[in-house]
């Protein structure tokens, strides 16, 4: 099964103090890329984490999730939050670039970074970035490297605002490639709301849990809208019906737990939602060619 680790173990592979900050304001902190003890060599372990990252890494690597791989070449700026497993693997020897690493009782009172789109799906979480905009971040990251050393006595404030900043500017160039930025419009509003209340039933960890909507209907009722309005609003935004998207976060979660868990079949299909194992099968071999045990198997 997915391991989950908490932020002890985050600095047990770090060469450099945390932050003193205490518990009650949550924890903030800034790490050099190069300081992390870690090996390209090692077998992924697909982890979920109680804290969240931007890491903003030079060097060719690929950040690995159950069912897809981003490639970054160069420079890229990576956010990862708790409920997504993930594993970053090093290829070449020189990893450069520094990691922001906080909790959600840092943000507490001050906004909620799971209705951000960096931090709802991984397919909005590596952005890319060419050489003027990697300086642009990098100057960011300073300013917060600068103020957590510093003595002033709301630096944490200041801190929260550079990382919103940063997770802004980073939705501004997700915008640029034809992803949606943040409830701008109507239809957005719609893409936004769908997007949270179909990321809060997963992931599935006990074999004993669920997922309640599985409809574009069931949906469209929650959200108290038409479901051709609901089917308008995200191909609109999204390129895909609202059916497509609700079929592709089950099928992620079907591969997670296919590939790190030792659920049986038919555990699995009444985790997502099937009543019989055969339909989800079904399911799952008319969208990747393979049944569920020879995706397990592979």
């Amino acid at each position: 099964m997915t391991t989950f680790l908490k932020l002890d173990s985050f600095y047990s592979k770090v060469n450099a103090d945390s932050d003193p900050q205490g518990a009650d304001t949550g924890h903030f902190n800034i790490i050099r890329v190069e300081d992390l003890s870690v090996s390209g060599n090692k077998p992924p372990v697909y982890s979920r984490r109680d804290y969240y990252k931007v890491s903003l890494v030079t060097g060719h690597s690929k950040i690995h999730y159950a069912d897809r791989c981003y490639e970054i070449n160069e420079s890229a700026l990576v956010f990862t939050n708790p409920m997504v497993p993930y594993h970053w693997e090093p290829i070449s020897e020189i990893q450069t670039g520094l990691i922001c690493i906080f909790t959600e009782a840092f943000f507490n009172n001050f906004g909620r970074l799971q209705n951000y789109p960096v931090f709802m799906s991984a397919e909005n979480a590596v952005i890319t970035l060419t050489p003027a905009q990697l300086q642009q971040f990098q100057d960011i990251f300073s300013k917060m490297q600068d103020e957590l050393n510093s003595s002033y006595a709301y630096k944490y404030d200041l801190l929260r605002n550079l990382l919103m900043e940063t997770v802004h500017e980073a939705q501004k160039l997700q915008s640029a490639y034809g992803k949606p930025s943040l409830g701008a419009t109507a239809h957005e509003r719609i893409a936004v709301l769908f997007s949270e209340l179909l990321e809060r039933q997963y992931p599935i960890e006990l074999n004993n849990q669920r997922v309640a909507l599985t409809s574009a209907s069931a949906f469209a009722d929650s959200l108290n809208v038409h479901v051709n309005h609901l089917n308008k609003a995200l191909k609109e935004i999204t390129g895909n019906s609202t059916s497509q998207l609700i079929s592709n976060r089950m099928l992620q979660e079907a591969k997670t737990l296919l590939k790190n868990s030792d659920w049986a079949v038919s555990e699995i299909a009444w985790s997502l939602g099937f009543d019989e194992s055969n339909h989800f099968s079904a399911f799952f071999k008319r969208h990747t060619g393979f049944s569920p045990k020879q995706f397990r198997q592979s």
